[in-house]
Parts: C-alpha cells; structure tokens; sequence
C-alpha cells in the first residue's frame, strides 16, 4: 500500500514504465538518453520528468572502466535507496554486479551535486522496509519482481563516505 497519492499523470507513467515495451524502452532508450541529459542539467531533468532520477557512478568489475548508469532513488535520511530491478529481467543490472565488486561510488541527484557513497545490499527487515520506501517512490517494482520469481531483486543502500 502506498504512502502516497498519485496525479493521474504519474499513474499513467507508471502503467507504462512498468510494462514490457515501457521497461524496454527505458533500459534501452531512455537511458541513452538520460545519460548525456542529467549531466547536461546538473542532475535536475530526466526522461522520466518530476521522478527522482540520478547518476550513479561505479568502476566497471572487470574494465576498471568508468560506468554511469541513470537510476530512479529513494531517500532514506541521508542514505540513498536503489533498486537493482534491471526492469524484472532474469540477471542483476551490471551496475549491481559493479558496486558489489568496489562499493567506493558516486552519485549526482536531483540537487545537481556529486557526492561519495559505500554501497551495499540491504537484507531481512531492513531490505523489506526499504523495498516498499522505494516501491512508494516507484511501485513498478512489484511488478519486475513477479516477472522474475527466480531472482529476489536486491536493495542497494548508498551511505555517506564521510560517515565511516
């Protein structure tokens, strides 16, 4: 159950995102997209206009390579809350696979400043709390996890580098 009222707008972009051909087109579309335009905009305008969208920044696991990846967030405090739904697909987003090999990230949100993170994954009532956190912010997310009964889609948290 949602904390939150939705617009009739933002309903309808859920339905759409949250469907196959939406959940395609914003793994392969819209996140080419949102790629150049966050950085252009400081972070502050996305594809998925008036949605909590930003950039994370990890070192590829096995490139050394430098990956960003446009991610819809939770805020949790000062914490940050993602969801490695890769839109109910049968793997884990390489960006998870990313943050699990070198937790050390960064991340621009909608205020426009880079900031550095540890990440990591969140589990038992933690990870079940902040699930339905990000499911109120997005509740897609309940929908990609049925599409992948064999996967439990992960809960990564951002914490603060400066808080140890």
């Amino acid at each position: 159950m949602r904390d939150r009222r939705l617009t009739a707008r933002e309903a309808a972009t859920e339905r759409f995102a949250a469907s196959r051909v939406g959940a395609w087109l914003f793994l392969h579309v819209f996140h080419r997209i949102d790629v150049r335009l966050l950085p252009l905009t400081r972070g502050r305008l996305s594809v998925a206009v008036g949605a909590p969208v930003g950039m994370l920044e990890t070192v590829g696991a096995r490139t050394g390579a430098l990956r960003r990846t446009p991610l819809l967030y939770a805020a949790d405090g000062d914490r940050l809350v993602l969801i490695a739904s890769n839109c109910g697909g049968p793997r884990h987003p390489g960006w998870y696979h990313n943050v699990l090999a070198r937790p050390d990230v960064h991340f621009v949100a909608r205020d426009g400043v880079r900031r550095a993170y540890r990440a990591g994954v969140a589990d038992g009532a933690e990870r079940a709390r902040l699930w339905r956190l990000a499911s109120d912010v997005y509740d897609g997310y309940t929908t990609y996890q049925r599409r992948t009964p064999a996967r439990r889609i992960p809960v990564v948290v951002l914490a603060p580098a400066d808080h140890g």
